[in-house]
């Protein structure tokens, strides 16, 4: 049983490390489509939790599993208003409007 904790613990650690190497190289053009197949991706870890939740059969397993549900939950919401967020920097502005000469007047 330890020895599997430490492989699980060895495997969230080098995974942290390589997920944050790739995702500091990915170009900026590059980010909404990649954030929104994360966003696929939550959603089915989000589905997964709610499974695991409704299987637990002691308090700690209830716990954790709600906890990971809130968590899941956040993730994808989080994903969705970040990449809303990011497409309306690619919608073009509408101009300003120009003063007119009876606006000056009123003035």
């Amino acid at each position: 049983m330890h020895n599997v904790l430490l492989q699980y613990a060895t495997v969230l650690i080098l995974t942290a490390f390589v997920g944050t190497e790739i995702i500091a190289k990915v170009p900026s053009i590059l980010h909404t489509p990649l954030m929104s197949g994360s966003n696929a991706i939550h959603g089915v870890i989000l589905v997964g939790s709610m499974l695991i939740l409704g299987g637990a059969t002691s308090n700690i397993q209830e716990v954790l599993g709600f906890l990971a549900v809130i968590l899941a939950t956040l993730n994808v919401v989080g994903g969705f208003v970040v990449t809303d967020r990011m497409l309306e920097m690619f919608k073009p502005r509408a101009p300003k409007a120009k003063e007119t000469p009876s606006d000056e007047v009123a003035q």
